[in-house]
């Protein structure tokens, strides 16, 4: 526990400074922690960091975080470059005599798009405001030690045994109480949000969805057989055990036009 602390410290020390200042800083770091996090899903996978898939799969990421629709210097859409990076990795399972298959096209693909999806809402949604971001990142950090210390407290009945033992429906339902009452809060002191209505039913099925997003990062690791994405963060695992949630909350923020 205190190197969890020490490191969430320290990282909140270097991350949130950045998220303030925005800009460039921020779009580096956005694009910084995307690549940690595809290399971490490449990693359990065990494809070579090195091969031609990984660094196709490199590049369609970073051209999918682009803000803009149009690549500068480029004359396609990131649409376009998305089938031309597709058809190269099928291609690519004849070249290798299918040594890399089907199969590992399809992780590829859902790598990029999982990972590339949440770190593109990730700069958008600071585009939109840094009282947006901290709405996310409030109900994320207040879902996480609800759910944390409800759990710990009340916790009888499992929530999904088969994928992340320790995790209760009380914690689950713990979390999502939490969250609300820290982002109503967050509102009272700083409003950003015209309904209160629509914000408390937003936050209600965004926790429960980060809580999902938080199971499907231990889905992978279990079925991987790892314990966690990566070691970067000592005490807390890889950049993907950090951000499992706000990955999936991110884009359906914007989803439920709650921006």
């Amino acid at each position: 526990m205190k190197q969890r602390v020490i490191t969430g410290v320290l990282a909140a020390a270097l991350f949130l400074p950045i998220v303030i200042i925005g800009g460039l800083p921020f779009l580096v770091l956005a694009y910084l922690l995307a690549t940690i996090g595809l290399f971490e899903l490449i990693r359990m996978k065990k494809i070579n960091i090195f091969s031609f898939p990984s660094i196709v799969s490199f590049l369609l990421l970073w051209i999918f975080l682009y803000p803009g629709k149009h690549i500068p210097f480029i004359s396609m859409t990131k649409m376009e470059i998305g089938l031309l990076g597709l058809f190269l990795l099928l291609m690519y399972t004849v070249i290798s005599k299918n040594r890399f298959t089907f199969d590992d096209v399809g992780f590829m693909v859902i790598s990029v798009l999982y990972v590339g999806v949440g770190f593109y809402f990730f700069i958008q949604t600071r585009h939109a405001g840094l009282e947006y971001i901290f709405y996310a990142l409030f109900l994320i950090w207040a879902t996480d030690t609800g759910a944390y210390f409800v759990g710990r407290a009340f916790g009888k009945r499992k929530l999904w045994p088969e994928i992340s033992p320790n995790k209760t429906i009380e914690g689950a339902i713990g979390g999502i109480v939490c969250a609300l009452v820290v982002v109503l809060i967050y509102q009272w002191l700083s409003p950003f949000a015209e309904s209160i209505v629509l914000l408390s039913a937003g936050t209600i099925a965004l926790s429960a969805f980060g809580q999902m997003g938080d199971l499907v990062e231990s889905a992978f690791k279990r079925h991987y057989g790892v314990k966690d994405s990566g070691a970067i963060l000592p005490g807390h695992g890889g950049i993907l055990d950090r951000f499992d949630s706000l990955l999936f909350i991110l884009p359906l923020l914007h989803l439920f036009q709650l921006i």
